[in-house]
């Protein structure tokens, strides 16, 4: 019979069922790697972390039940990447062993799924600097995080390294549904919005992309698009779309 473990890294202090504790080792080595890796570019990080890595779907959504209306805000070539959530100085995962199932066999699936605690820790870490944006996930919080969905979670997919690996769910979004938004709405932010921050990290520089996750810009997010571009919204959008067709390959 499984059981609850508990295991430390320096940062991070992981419980977990006892049929994980080879895997729950891979997950504190990357979240390790990612802290040390973001501590070169955020300001401050939050000292130690709690991990919980759920055995099941079921556990985590009652852990944290937002992941239901955030699973159906998002599109579905994105879901099955959604394996986790974030608090203020906490994140609740599903298993690797789970949330590997979940990966697709195309090219790039597997990384994505792998990637997604990191991706969950540098949206923590954006809230932590960050005093517009969860966690905590209060309302004033929660209404800037769906405004600026793309920013909010196009940063986890980013800072989290995963966006090089979003190419193949990135070509089915753009096959199954039209023409997205520029910026990127809540339904398409955690698949496209790191493309943004991809894109504007080329044009002005990876600090650039932190000074904005740090602090959100005056006025709204297509104003803050067309400063931090330098050209009307339109235009920036051509430029996006041209870049996310070339991460899609179809270009």
């Amino acid at each position: 019979m499984s059981s609850w473990e508990e295991t430390d890294s320096p940062h991070f202090a992981a419980r977990h069922d006892s049929v994980d504790s080879g895997d729950v080792v891979a997950v504190l080595e990357l979240l390790e790697g990612t802290r040390q890796r973001l501590g070169r570019l955020f300001p401050d990080l939050p000292e130690v972390v709690d991990v919980v890595l759920h055995g099941t779907r079921a556990q985590l959504y009652a852990a944290q039940p937002e992941l239901g209306l955030i699973m159906r805000l998002t599109s579905p070539a994105a879901r099955r990447y959604l394996v986790g959530w974030p608090t203020t100085d906490s994140m609740h995962l599903l298993a690797p062993r789970h949330a590997d199932a979940r990966a697709s066999n195309v090219p790039g699936s597997h990384e994505m799924a792998t990637l997604a605690p990191a991706a969950l820790y540098a949206q923590l870490v954006v809230g932590h600097n960050n005093p517009d944006l969860p966690p905590p996930f209060r309302a004033r919080s929660v209404r800037h995080m769906l405004r600026w969905a793309w920013l909010w979670a196009g940063a986890g997919q980013f800072f989290g390294g995963q966006t090089p690996y979003a190419r193949p769910a990135i070509a089915r979004r753009l096959r199954e549904g039209g023409e997205p938004s520029f910026p990127p709405s809540v339904k398409d932010a955690l698949l496209l919005g790191g493309s943004v921050l991809d894109l504007l990290a080329q044009e002005r520089g990876e600090q650039h992309v932190v000074s904005i996750a740090c602090r959100l810009p005056d006025g709204s997010p297509e104003s803050a698009l067309e400063r931090a571009f330098g050209t009307s919204l339109v235009n920036a959008g051509g430029l996006w779309r041209t870049h996310l067709a070339r991460l899609a390959g179809q270009q």
